[in-house]
């Protein structure tokens, strides 16, 4: 049993190192939606950036979340709080350049990260998980969804980024608000592997961060092969690359 060490507990996620791979936490006192608010994103890239400080050659990061949703995108209810619609569309684009910076800290991780789908992960919540190096989705019930079309709102940039080049079926994902299940979605390409409980997905995942983290690749040359793969979103997300010498 390897040791557990808590990092950080903030409001919304907590931080914990288990042996090699830091596990990465959503949690939530309400409805366990994990909707993204200013307080949560707050947290995701405060938790990011101790994972960055504190990553080595031999590590790995597992995000996971408690309940029956991963994430469920923005926190609209927190929007439509405002004091008018233009007040509550100031407080959407707020939360959206928000995010842009925790999907830069992701792609940014000189280690592998693997995201544990044991619940829905819609809109947001979706480009949050499908924006790590492997997914993992719970195979029972649970849906990846990005219902823009459906709620008569544009993607933003990065939104539109991550779907071209993380997601070979992007159109019958977006254009046509489909909600993919995991099995569906293990023979679309979009997840790795679909497993038959919220705890086995979280096993196999803690089982492949060991795996990757044990591998102990070269965390600033494996940061800048990971942009190569997707260097539309790295732009949009303005993360240029860097020439890497060789340590051979």
């Amino acid at each position: 049993m390897s040791h557990t060490q808590l990092i950080s507990a903030t409001m919304g996620c907590t931080l914990e190192k288990r042996g090699s791979v830091f596990v990465l936490t959503l949690t939530s006192e309400t409805d366990e939606q994990h909707r993204l608010n200013p307080t949560l994103l707050s947290s995701l890239l405060a938790a990011l950036t101790q994972v960055n400080s504190q990553a080595t050659d031999a590590s790995a990061l597992v995000t996971t979340a408690q309940g029956r949703f991963f994430c469920n995108g923005f926190d609209f209810h927190w929007a439509r709080a405002a004091a008018d619609p233009q007040a509550a569309r100031i407080r959407l684009r707020a939360m959206s350049n928000s995010l842009r910076p925790v999907l830069a800290a992701l792609f940014s991780l000189p280690i592998p990260t693997v995201a544990a789908v044991s619940g829905h992960a819609a809109a947001a919540g979706a480009v949050l998980a499908l924006t790590h190096d492997h997914v993992l989705m719970r195979g029972d019930r649970d849906v990846l969804y990005m219902p823009e079309v459906d709620l008569g709102i544009t993607l933003p940039d990065y939104f539109a980024a991550v779907m071209r080049e993380k997601v070979a079926a992007a159109r019958d994902l977006v254009l046509a608000g489909r909600k993919v299940r995991a099995e569906e979605a293990v023979e679309m390409g979009i997840v790795r592997s679909a497993h038959d409980s919220a705890e086995g997905t979280a096993e196999a995942a803690m089982r492949l961060g060991e795996e990757l983290a044990g591998r102990k690749w070269v965390g600033e040359a494996y940061v800048e092969v990971r942009k190569s793969l997707f260097p539309e979103v790295c732009d949009v997300l303005g993360l240029a690359p860097k020439s890497i010498v060789s340590k051979i």
